[in-house]
């Protein structure tokens, strides 16, 4: 979107997002030939001398991607490969080179680098981001002068800071809860170690039958008790003395006769 300095005569709105073949065809190749774009949309800009935090002011566009002209230097004077070089650190080409085709012409390569800070080989790495164009033919190639550590006069260079992923929200809450969670394999309630109290409610005598303790007497009548008590202990020898005498626990509300 148009951004700090409104003199580039753009509508309202306007994006700048490029395809690769529109980046090497239309803007460095023209840039190349000294034939810029009318338009001043991607300024010259010697990246090498900035850390890439450094650089989206030196722009005019307000994007989350930024767009520079810049020349390269030869790391060694008789050697073809780029000086990578930054203030506090350093661009480190990462995976493979990749073709730019237009149409079935091959026109130009894309490299990705990844900014380190620091120094080689103990540098720390960034979310920092760049493609680097170069196109295909050598007319970029400014012949060699002597002591010149120039290697070509143009690449064009998209920069970005990558996004973090952070985790969803309720991805986040499920971890919460996992921690808290007894596992399956595990029984929060240890039948060997329970204690018993001395007096439960009818509500605790039915749970304890549930789970197989053998309190409750085994009758087909069924049988109200509010308390069980130490006068009146649970035999378990025979069957007779099991089936306590159900007069006592006469109930109106539930008609037990």
């Amino acid at each position: 979107m148009v951004g700090r300095e409104n003199n580039c005569n753009l509508p309202p709105g306007f994006r700048f997002h490029p395809t690769d073949e529109e980046l090497i065809m239309f803007y460095l190749r023209n840039q190349s030939l000294s034939k810029p774009c009318p338009v001043s949309i991607i300024p010259e800009v010697d990246i090498y001398k900035f850390d890439p935090w450094e650089l989206p002011e030196k722009t005019e566009f307000e994007e989350n991607e930024w767009y520079f002209f810049t020349p390269r230097d030869r790391k060694y004077p008789n050697g073809v490969r780029p000086n990578r070089a930054a203030v506090s650190g350093y661009w480190k080409a990462t995976g493979t080179d990749k073709a730019i085709y237009s149409g079935s012409k091959y026109v130009g390569v894309k490299k990705a680098l990844v900014f380190y800070k620091g120094r080689p080989p103990k540098g720390v790495k960034t979310d920092w981001i760049m493609h680097e164009y170069r196109l295909k033919e050598s007319r970029s190639q400014p012949p060699k002068k002597l002591g010149s550590m120039r290697l070509d006069d143009w690449v064009l260079c998209r920069i970005y800071k990558k996004k973090t992923a952070a985790k969803p929200l309720e991805q986040r809450e499920e971890d919460s809860n996992a921690e808290n969670v007894v596992s399956d394999d595990h029984n929060p309630m240890d039948l060997q170690s329970m204690k018993i109290p001395r007096t439960f409610s009818l509500a605790h005598l039915w749970e304890l039958e549930s789970l197989g303790i053998g309190i409750m007497p085994q009758s087909s009548t069924p049988i109200l008790e509010t308390r069980v008590r130490e006068s009146h202990p649970i035999k378990f020898e025979d069957t007779h003395q099991n089936n306590l005498n159900q007069s006592s626990f006469f109930s109106p509300m539930f008609g037990f006769q």
